[in-house]
């Protein structure tokens, strides 16, 4: 991609945006967290802070790059945390998190904004999450010699960095002072470009994560009353195609307890799961009541965010939701971490951690509702399978331990904090 093309890409994602804005809330959202954030920068971060800027797409990268942000904070007492969200499905979530002094969207990418954004923020260190290389923010780290590190990195062959057209995209890699990636597919990719005495296979800072869930996660007493010791599926993050293909076995009337967490709680996908699922109510309708079901509900429907990664902990057997999809799995790590065999669609292959639960014998992909079914009634009789799988998904996990520890390492070891 040339640089006259992304300029015209950068000045005309805005303008659909608010085309968009008055029939897409997420749309509004986007334009309206984007107005008075230079205001907002000025009042909050004085020219004499240090500051640790940490960028996160969205929310799944923000939880990636959570246990550094949260590391560094609290070795670093006299650094601000500066975070910033590109997507409002990351900044609406998180935007009270007690852990970053300020927390804001990241201004549309241009020469002038870039340049704006680094006057005020002054930057001593900045921590790019997974991806997301904007081009003109990369460029002003680069000229300002600001130490740039990219975390829990993924590179695929399909990227511009790899094809005839992408020249602005290698430009930008070398803004980064240091790639810690995830896999070696990656750094293999990377040495192709010249890149590899700054690059580190530190694997997946999500792994720290949902271990830090884990270890801290507490009963929610309306759910362990609601499961009452029954076989429990917990089929998080599902799309519409998911819950089609769950439908028919939720249904079937066996003794069964199931939770059902959306990925989208917009009205019109709750009231879907309600159509799909004849036994269930909604969580929000289950506290009101008490925490009361009537005797032939077995379904309840999440109709809240922030609780699916303690909701694993009472499955007997988890679903991870979007792999029936064209974008692909969601999270499966959130279930693995409690040693739960994961059931996803076929939609997988992109997502490194996902391919390696199925290769150890943590998880199992599914064609259709039949496979489904059938996987689903073998491992809750809780068999020698399950029982393997089980070990296999927490020891999988549990291996992957450490990446959040080996970022900081290097940050403290090259002295990219001194102040």
């Amino acid at each position: 991609m040339s640089r006259l093309l992304y300029n015209f890409f950068i000045r005309l994602y805005p303008l659909i945006i608010r085309f968009l804005s008055p029939f897409n809330p997420k749309a509004r959202q986007w334009r309206r967290g984007r107005k008075d954030l230079f205001t907002l920068l000025n009042n909050r971060v004085a020219p004499t802070d240090n500051t640790i800027w940490m960028h996160c797409a969205s929310l799944g990268e923000f939880e990636q790059g959570r246990p550094l942000l949260e590391k560094l904070k609290s070795e670093n007492e006299g650094y601000k945390i500066v975070l910033t969200f590109f997507s409002p499905s990351g900044f609406e979530v998180r935007k009270d998190y007690e852990g970053a002094d300020v927390i804001c969207y990241l201004p549309m990418d241009s020469r002038g904004n870039a340049k704006r954004f680094f006057d005020l923020v002054h930057p001593s260190l900045i921590l790019f999450v997974k991806y997301e290389f904007w081009y003109y923010y990369l460029a002003e780290a680069y000229k300002r010699k600001v130490p740039l590190l990219l975390v829990s990195g993924v590179f695929r062959e399909d990227q511009p960095f790899f094809r005839w057209y992408g020249g602005l995209h290698r430009k930008m890699l070398k803004a980064f002072t240091h790639f810690f990636i995830q896999n070696a597919d990656s750094a293999e990719l990377l040495e192709l470009l010249g890149f590899k005495d700054n690059v580190t296979v530190s694997g997946d800072t999500r792994f720290d994560r949902v271990l830090q869930i884990a270890a801290t996660v507490r009963d929610i007493p309306q759910i362990s009353s609601f499961c009452n010791g029954a076989e429990v599926v917990v089929a998080g993050s599902t799309w519409g195609e998911d819950d089609e293909e769950m439908a028919h076995f939720v249904n079937s009337g066996a003794a069964i307890k199931f939770i059902i967490a959306p990925h989208d709680i917009g009205k019109d996908r709750l009231n879907e799961c309600s159509r799909l699922y004849k036994k269930s109510m909604l969580y929000s309708a289950f506290i009101a009541a008490d925490g009361k079901a009537g005797e032939n509900i077995n379904t309840l429907i999440i109709d809240n965010i922030g609780m699916l990664s303690s909701l694993y902990q009472y499955a007997t057997v988890a679903y991870v939701g979007g792999g029936f999809g064209d974008d692909g799995v969601h999270n499966v790590l959130e279930a693995a971490v409690y040693g739960k065999p994961v059931l996803f669609g076929p939609v997988y292959q992109k997502f490194v951690e996902a391919g390696e639960l199925v290769a150890c014998g943590g998880a199992f992909p599914v064609k259709n509702a039949l496979e489904l079914e059938k996987l689903l009634t073998k491992l809750l009789a809780r068999d020698h399978q399950y029982i393997l799988a089980s070990h296999a998904a927490a020891n999988y996990v549990m291996g992957k331990k450490g990446p959040t520890e080996a970022i900081a390492a290097y940050i403290y070891e090259n002295r990219l904090l001194t102040s």
